[in-house]
């Protein structure tokens, strides 16, 4: 179901809790939110608070006062909320001085995941139902664009990038200046103390030139540019993640201590991500680089679907992807011509007999690379 579709089911019925949609920038949520007001039969205000200093919570609370003097019903939906100060205690006293009373029905877009969901967690329990917005995936941009694998692997992720993707390099500075610099520099760095800019920056670019691949946090540090400590490339890699542009992915292990402790897999979000600082022609000419970003991309549809989504290695045998789904074990392997041997997955399979084998290959993948990659999983079961 879509996010218009969740939102327009979710908001028909009078009194609903509020609708929270997070995701990354520009991949939807705005115009899903855009569609949804010119389909409501009622009073509608849409406000964002997106500009480079952050909004006061009074901001927020005019808007939300102005909605109530409109006629019932109302829809009030505000986006990039979390870059109004004191967003979830004025929202919890507002939300909560209407309940049951005002036919108001609020709708707030996020796009940094940590600052929202902290949120949500402590003032809004009980008062909001979260949608998750992800990336686009391979079946909508074949859909929309009828772009094939080859051109996903390549430009895949913001479909308002599409249209340039004849010109490299101006759609290379569009993905730079458009939606990654606004991610660093205002919803991150705006938001996060971070002492050295230039370093989180660095990091950041290091990850996207090793797309599914395995990298200790020193081998990070070593190739910084200036000084930095293995303890803070390890905090700015989970603030990338709470802004939807990486996932770490660990070690799979029946101990969640050691879990945490090993190096992690870094997995961009999106192909585009990666090609924003390497050539998308570089999959044409080069078998091991295509490789693991057909790796990345199998791997990033699947954090979409569970937060319980690892990787394992024992010596030189490997299992690219391992899922724990409600205690059933998926061990899932990618190959896309760079490696044709199952001798880890054999291996792995010797440690956890239960578990379920899945090969996924660039002619298989389609199930996976859509909205229910959990179904296109067990499409695929050997």
């Amino acid at each position: 179901m879509s996010i218009l579709d969740k939102l327009s089911t979710r908001t028909a019925s009078k009194y609903p809790l509020i609708q929270v949609v997070i995701g990354p920038r520009q991949v939807g949520k705005t115009t899903a939110a855009r569609a949804l007001i010119e389909s409501f039969r009622g009073a509608k205000i849409f406000a964002s608070a997106d500009s480079p200093t952050p909004h006061s919570a009074q901001w927020l609370e005019t808007h939300w006062l102005r909605a109530r003097e409109q006629a019932q019903p109302t829809l009030l939906v505000i986006d990039e909320v979390q870059k109004v100060t004191g967003w979830s205690e004025i929202v919890k006293l507002l939300f909560d001085q209407d309940r049951n009373r005002r036919d108001l029905r609020v709708v707030l877009l996020g796009s940094a995941s940590l600052n929202i969901q902290s949120g949500l967690r402590e003032s809004l329990a009980g008062r909001f139902e979260l949608i998750r917005a992800h990336h686009w995936n391979f079946q909508e941009s074949q859909q929309e664009f009828d772009w094939n694998l080859e051109q996903y692997l390549k430009f895949g992720g913001y479909p308002a990038a599409a249209r340039y993707i004849e010109d490299t390099e101006r759609w290379q500075s569009y993905i730079k200046d458009s939606i990654i610099e606004p991610v660093i520099g205002r919803d991150i760095l705006g938001m996060v103390s971070i002492t050295k800019p230039s370093l989180f920056r660095q990091t950041f670019e290091i990850a996207m030139h090793y797309p599914a691949q395995t990298l200790s946090y020193q081998k990070i540090v070593g190739q910084l540019q200036e000084r930095g400590s293995t303890e803070t490339v390890k905090h700015y890699l989970e603030i990338l993640e709470s802004a939807f542009l990486l996932r770490q992915v660990f070690k799979f292990s029946t101990r969640p201590l050691s879990t945490r402790e090993s190096s992690p897999k870094l997995v961009p979000l999106a192909p585009a991500l990666v090609h924003a600082f390497s050539s998308p022609k570089r999959i044409d000419v080069d078998n091991d680089w295509r490789g693991h970003i057909f790796e990345s991309v199998v791997g990033a549809a699947l954090a979409q679907a569970t937060d319980k989504l690892f990787t394992w290695r024992e010596r030189n045998l490997e299992v690219d992807y391992v899922m724990n789904i409600d205690g059933k074990i998926y061990a899932i392997e990618v190959k896309s011509g760079r490696r044709t041997r199952r001798s880890g997955l054999d291996a792995f399979l010797n440690s956890f007999p239960a578990a379920t084998p899945i090969i996924v290959t660039p002619e298989n993948c389609g199930p996976i690379l859509t909205s229910d990659p959990l179904a296109g999983v067990e499409a695929l079961r050997q």
